[in-house]
């Protein structure tokens, strides 16, 4: 006999990990799942992946795949090879190892990632 499943809740509004981005352009708020963390990321307008984790991750570029929901704002990534896409809210965004990435317009962009965040912006 199967071992019962039971149901579990997390709240982002009390999340059990913060990891704050460069000069307070925003946040990584992480809770656990036996799948693994699922992150929050919320990225204030100006914010860049080369500008406020780069100094965190010491890569040339987001070695993280990402696999997210936009939940509003917009966000541009360029991958290392050139190619491209702009993500804005209600888009789900897989996302492999090799890019850059920042905000689009004045908004602040907020994602919710379920892969590629395990060691995201983590000192």
């Amino acid at each position: 006999m199967a071992a019962a499943v039971k149901m579990v809740r997390k709240s982002f509004d009390s999340p059990e990990e913060t990891r704050p981005f460069e000069q307070g352009k925003g946040k990584l708020e992480l809770v656990n799942a036996d799948t693994g963390p699922v992150g929050r990321a919320t990225f204030e307008p100006g914010w860049r992946w080369s500008e406020h984790v780069k100094p965190i991750a010491k890569t040339n570029s987001c070695q993280g795949a990402h696999m997210g929901y936009v939940v509003s704002g917009r966000m541009k990534v360029v991958m290392d090879d050139g190619s491209q896409e702009e993500f804005g809210t209600g888009d789900l965004m897989i996302v492999p190892p090799g890019h850059d990435a920042w905000v689009v317009g004045g908004d602040r962009c907020v994602v919710v990632d379920w892969q590629g965040i395990a060691d995201y912006a983590k000192r």
